[in-house]
C-alpha cells in the first residue's frame, strides 16, 4: 500500500526495453535505501514495482525493477527514456503517517495535460477527464496523479483539475508539468467502490424494491 505523499523524483539512470519488457535502473539516496530489500514493492509514477536488484554503494544504491508488457502499455513507464524523470514512494509501513490517502499502485490508465496556468504560489493543470473514468473524478474528490494524492479542484465535462502548492511543484515532478504530456491516474478505491455498488442497485431494480424501507 502506498499513501500518495512522494518523497522525491529521481532520474531514470539506465533503461533496458525489450519486445513487452522493460528494466530500469535508478540510484536511490542512501536514506531512502534503508532497510529496502528484494521484492519490496516501491511506487514509479504512481505504478506498484518490485525490486528486483540491490547494489549498494557508499552514497547510493542502485534498484532495478522490471515492468511487464502489459504496465508497459497502460502506464507512462512505457516512454521513459535515461534521464527522465520520476515520482518515487517507498511502500507504507504500520505506523507511519497517512498524509495522503491510501492507493494500491495499480494505474487505471493515462490522461493527457490539457493547460498548466502558472502563478508565484500556485499552478493549476487540467487534464483530460475520458468518459471511462469520469464517474470516478469528481469535485473536492481524491485521484492519485503519477502516484500523487492529490485533490480534485474543479470538474468539467471532459476535463478536471488540480492546484499544485510550492512543495509539491519542488518534491514531484509537476514542477516540470507541460502539456502534452500523459498522467498516470489511480482513482480513489472508496470513490470507485461506492460508484460501482450504486450502478449495480440501478441496474437491478428488484434489488432497489427489496432495500426499501417499506419491505422492511
Amino acid at each position: 500500500m502506498f499513501t500518495g505523499i512522494v518523497q522525491t523524483q529521481l532520474p531514470l539512470i539506465e533503461l533496458d526495453h525489450k519486445s513487452d519488457f522493460a528494466s530500469f535502473i535508478f540510484e536511490f539516496p542512501a536514506a531512502m535505501a534503508e532497510n529496502l530489500q528484494i521484492g519490496a514493492s516501491v511506487a514509479i509514477n504512481g505504478t506498484c514495482l518490485t525490486v528486483r536488484t540491490l547494489d549498494v554503494k557508499a552514497e547510493f544504491t542502485r534498484v532495478s525493477f522490471d515492468a511487464i508488457g502489459q504496465t508497459l502499455k497502460v502506464t507512462n513507464l512505457g516512454t521513459l527514456a535515461v534521464g527522465s524523470m520520476v515520482n518515487i514512494e517507498r511502500a507504507a509501513k504500520f505506523g507511519d503517517e497517512i498524509g495522503g490517502h491510501p492507493l494500491s499502485g495499480h494505474i487505471m490508465d493515462q490522461v493527457a495535460v490539457l493547460a498548466v496556468n502558472e502563478s508565484a504560489n500556485n499552478l493549476v493543470v487540467w487534464m483530460q477527464r475520458p468518459e471511462h473514468l469520469a464517474p470516478y473524478l469528481l469535485d473536492k474528490g481524491y485521484v492519485a496523479l503519477n502516484g500523487a494524492s492529490l485533490t480534485i479542484a474543479e470538474v468539467e465535462a471532459d476535463r478536471f483539475s488540480v492546484h499544485l502548492i510550492p512543495e509539491t511543484r519542488d518534491v514531484t515532478t509537476f514542477g516540470a508539468v507541460k502539456v502534452g504530456d500523459a498522467i498516470n491516474v489511480e482513482v480513489d478505491a472508496q470513490t470507485q467502490a461506492v460508484v460501482e455498488t450504486v450502478r449495480r442497485l440501478l441496474a437491478t431494480p428488484e434489488l432497489l424494491t427489496a432495500l426499501a424501507p417499506n419491505n422492511k
